[in-house]
C-alpha cells in the first residue's frame, strides 16, 4: 500500500535532521543523545486481513532494511480472521553512530571532527562558527586548511598596506580569496581583535575592511593649451588617483569627456584640461576635491545614461556645466540617432530644467524609442563652438 511507511521514507527523515546540522553540532559538544523515534504508519487490522501477502512482503521489507536504520519497536494487530500480528510501528535511533550510519555519514563525522579538534588548537575563536555551521565546513573540507591557514597569516603575519597578492600561503593565491572571500570574511570577523576590522566597509569590500591596499584607481589627461605640458614636457598622462587628488594639475577649465577618440581629438583650449571619463569610471574623480575650484564642463553622449552620469558628477561638483547635450543639439543630428539598448530610468535630482525636460522625453520616448545620440556622431565644428560658448557660461 502506498500509504504504508517504507524504509526510504524514514531514511528521507534521517536525512532532513543530518542536514540541519543539528546532531553534529550537538555530537561535537559532547552532548548525550536523545533517542530519535520515527512512526511507522502500517496495515490496520482491515488490511491485515484484506491482503496478508501484501503485509508479509512489507514485513520482510523492513525486517531485512529496518536494522540498518535503527531498532525497530513492533505492535500487535490482528482478529478473528488472520490472527493476532506484530507489525513494524517505529524505528528508534538509539545513538550517534546509529544516525552517522543510517544516513552513511560516519566519514564525514570523522572529518568534521579532525577539523574542529585542529581548530580548537590553532584558531580556538573560529570553533564557535564551525559547531553553528558544519555542514558548511564539510562543504569546504578539502580547503578549509588552507582556508585557516590564510585565516592565520592575516591575523598574525601580515600589516596593514599589502595587496592581496602578497598573501604568503602555501596553494593560496588571489582566486583562491575571490572563490572564499565571504567565509574568509565571516571568519576573519571572528578571529581579528575588532581594531583590526574597519566596520564601517562591508564584508564585500575585503581589502578595505581588513586593511589591504586596493588595486589603485587611474585618471587619464592631457593638455588643450598650446605649449603647456601636464608633466616636465609630457603632454598626455595617466596618474593614479591618489597621487592625482594630492598635487592638482594647471588648468582652470576641465573638459570631462567620454569618448576616447573625440577626448584626443579635442582641439585646444587656452588653460584647460581634458579629462577622460571613459563612461562611469567619472566616479574616479570624485576623490580630486581640487575639481570643486575649477570650471568643469562635461560632455557625453545625449542618453538616459549621458545624464545619468553628470548627475552623479554634480553630486560632489555642484559646478559643473554641460556641453552639446541639449535639445537642439540632439534635433539637429536626427539622422545619426541610433537605440539605446538598456535605459537608466531614475530620478536625477541634479540636473538643470533644460537637462531634466530632455532626459524626461528620452525616458518617455517622445522622440522616439529608446533614442541616443553617441557623441562621435556630432559634427565637429560644433565642438568649437561649443568651446566658445562654454567660455561666456553659455551652454549650447
Amino acid at each position: 500500500m502506498t500509504s504504508w511507511t517504507t524504509p526510504d521514507d524514514v531514511e528521507r527523515k534521517l536525512r532532513r535532521r543530518w542536514e540541519s546540522g543539528g546532531p553534529l553540532r550537538a555530537f561535537a559538544e559532547d552532548v548525550s543523545w536523545e533517542p530519535v523515534g520515527v512512526l511507522l504508519r502500517g496495515p490496520t487490522a482491515g488490511e491485515v486481513a484484506a491482503g496478508l501477502d501484501q503485509v508479509q512482503a512489507w514485513v520482510r521489507v523492513w525486517q531485512r532494511v529496518g536494522g540498518r536504520l535503527g531498532r525497530l519497536e513492533y505492535r500487535r494487530v490482528g482478529g478473528r480472521l488472520v490472527g493476532t500480528n506484530e507489525l513494524p510501528a517505529r524505528l528508534w535511533v538509539d545513538s550517534y553512530d546509529g544516525l552517522w550510519s543510517a544516513v552513511g555519514a560516519e566519514k564525514q563525522v570523522r572529518r568534521f571532527t579532525e577539523l574542529v579538534a585542529a581548530a580548537r588548537t590553532s584558531t580556538p575563536r573560529l570553533v564557535e562558527w564551525m559547531l553553528g555551521h558544519p555542514l558548511r565546513v564539510l562543504e569546504l573540507e578539502s580547503e578549509w586548511p588552507a582556508i585557516t591557514r590564510t585565516i592565520q597569516w592575516i591575523d598574525v603575519g601580515s600589516d596593514h598596506g599589502r595587496y592581496l597578492r602578497q598573501i604568503d600561503v602555501p596553494g593560496v593565491d588571489t582566486k583562491f580569496i575571490e572563490r572564499h572571500r565571504i567565509v574568509l570574511a565571516t571568519l576573519l570577523d571572528h578571529q581579528l581583535d575588532v581594531n583590526r576590522i574597519d566596520l564601517s566597509k562591508p564584508r564585500a569590500d575585503f581589502a578595505g575592511r581588513y586593511g589591504f591596499l586596493r588595486r589603485p584607481r587611474y585618471a587619464r589627461l592631457r593638455s588643450l593649451t598650446p605649449g603647456r605640458a601636464l608633466v616636465d614636457g609630457y603632454g598626455e598622462l595617466m596618474f593614479r588617483t591618489d597621487e592625482l587628488a594630492r598635487r592638482p594639475l594647471p588648468g582652470a577649465t576641465v573638459y570631462v569627456i567620454e569618448n576616447e577618440t573625440t577626448y584626443l581629438a579635442f582641439p585646444a583650449v587656452d588653460d584647460a584640461l581634458a579629462l577622460f571619463g571613459g563612461g562611469y569610471a567619472v566616479s574616479v574623480l570624485e576623490s580630486l576635491s581640487w575639481l570643486s575650484e575649477r570650471d568643469v564642463v562635461y560632455w557625453g553622449d545625449i542618453d538616459t545614461h549621458g545624464f545619468a552620469i553628470l548627475d552623479r558628477l554634480r553630486r560632489h561638483f555642484p559646478q559643473v556645466r554641460s556641453m552639446l547635450m541639449d535639445r537642439a543639439t540632439l534635433l539637429a543630428h536626427e539622422g545619426q540617432w541610433v537605440t539605446e539598448e538598456a535605459q537608466h530610468v531614475a530620478h536625477l535630482e541634479n540636473l538643470r530644467p533644460d537637462e531634466t525636460d530632455l532626459y524626461s522625453d528620452l525616458v518617455e520616448d517622445v522622440l522616439g524609442p529608446s533614442i541616443r545620440l553617441e557623441q562621435e556622431r556630432i559634427w565637429y565644428p560644433l565642438i568649437e563652438r561649443a568651446i566658445a560658448a562654454a567660455a561666456t557660461g553659455v551652454n549650447r
